[in-house]
């Protein structure tokens, strides 16, 4: 009986417990969904262009030359004697380099210095007998040719002096060419024979090659410019945009392998009168002073050059600066924080900042951060930075008048 009673209980229960859930599951289908709240608008970072007179430059490969170059070869033959100087070494000019065997040549001098002391005294005693035959022509005591005779041996030994005196001359220049001297100042290159060998003098490519000196401060930095760009310097002198380098010394900065930008400040100082045939480029040349040393001939150097005369541009990051097909393109956040879309005409990077020549004003807020967030038409939360530093490179100064 007990057991009987309890199992009408028990599905009572369950029968309970089924409707509540019931009930519940239908109260929750009835009521109104939660409305989420909508995201906030993208965070995007914006800067104002920078205003600026700039100059576009060109950039080239140059090479490092010596101003002054020389070949030192001996005048006068004979054997090396000594060498008094250090394999590459700075010699100033007039240094001693080499010295020959002055003897024979000491000995040649005192020969001519005799011959010449012979020829004085000859005509010491011609001038003598020419006044003694004056003095007996008239008398009568000698011919008239005797006179005449007299007469021409006076100028024939005057003629005898004038050429031993040169060979006088000609002798002591030989032992002053036994000393070498350097004929610049500069770096030595080692020396190419050594004591007691034979060397040969003479004019031109004859002479023995004895070593090289190369001039160091300052030195030149040749490039060559391209047709096309030649040609643009043509047109900005005429049109009055850049004075020609030819008739201005047009600032000009270089820097080597292992250095950072161009730090070396120089001049323009030449440009050649043709385009060579072969190349088709034009070969200028800047000069640059060399306190340091550094610059040594036959280096390579990245040589930036003005491509351009001076105008009013806008800068901004290179990474604000977007493509759309074949345009350039940038956005900017309007008054209300919405995005617009921009093209634009951009420029070179001067001081590593892309110029802008027309589609955006200085007023313009552009986007340089979070660019993949922005599209036009977008409310975006712009967070106002500050405006870019450009690379500290100096302005160009004044071009010179040659």
């Amino acid at each position: 009986m007990k057991d009987r009673d309890v199992e009408p209980g028990r599905a009572l229960r369950k029968v309970v417990r089924s409707l509540a859930l019931s009930a519940i599951a239908l109260t929750a289908s009835c009521a109104p969904p939660i409305q989420s709240a909508p995201p906030p608008p993208p965070k995007v970072d914006v800067v104002r262009p920078i205003p600026r007179d700039v100059t576009e430059w060109d950039e080239y490969t140059a090479r490092i030359e010596a101003v002054e170059s020389v070949e030192v070869r001996p005048r006068v033959s004979g054997y090396l004697e000594s060498i008094h100087f250090t394999d590459g070494a700075m010699v100033a000019e007039g240094d001693l380099l080499f010295r020959i065997d002055p003897r024979p040549y000491a000995a040649a001098l005192r020969h001519a210095e005799a011959n010449h002391a012979l020829a004085q005294s000859r005509l010491a005693l011609a001038k003598k007998n020419l006044v003694r035959g004056a003095d007996l022509i008239r008398s009568d005591a000698i011919s008239r040719e005797e006179a005449d005779t007299r007469e021409s041996s006076v100028k024939q030994s005057e003629a005898s002096v004038q050429e031993s005196e040169a060979a006088v001359d000609a002798a002591r220049l030989d032992v002053e060419f036994t000393e070498i001297t350097a004929p610049i100042s500069g770096r030595i290159s080692r020396k190419l024979v050594t004591e007691g060998n034979l060397v040969n003098g003479g004019t031109g490519t004859g002479g023995t090659l004895l070593t090289t000196i190369v001039s160091l401060d300052p030195i030149y930095a040749y490039f060559e410019a391209d047709e096309r760009s030649f040609l643009k310097y043509v047109q900005l002198a005429r049109t009055g945009q850049r004075p020609s380098s030819r008739e201005f010394r047009h600032p000009v900065w270089i820097g080597l392998a292992d250095e950072e930008g161009f730090p070396r400040e120089g001049r323009m100082d030449f440009v050649d009168n043709q385009l060579d045939r072969g190349t088709g480029t034009m070969v200028g040349r800047a000069v640059f002073p060399n306190p340091d040393l550094v610059l040594s001939p036959g280096l390579f150097a990245r040589l930036r050059f003005p491509g351009s005369g001076v105008y009013s541009a806008l800068l901004i990051p290179d990474a604000a600066i977007g493509n759309d097909q074949s345009r350039k393109i940038v956005f900017v956040v309007d008054a209300d924080d919405t995005v617009q879309y921009r093209a634009v005409e951009t420029g070179p990077l001067v001081d590593g900042l892309r110029v802008v020549r027309s589609g955006i004003t200085a007023d313009d807020w552009v986007i340089v951060g979070g660019t993949q967030r922005a599209r036009p038409g977008l409310v975006v939360d712009p967070q106002r930075q500050d405006p870019p530093v450009a690379t500290a490179v100096p302005a160009a100064p004044a071009a010179e008048t040659r």
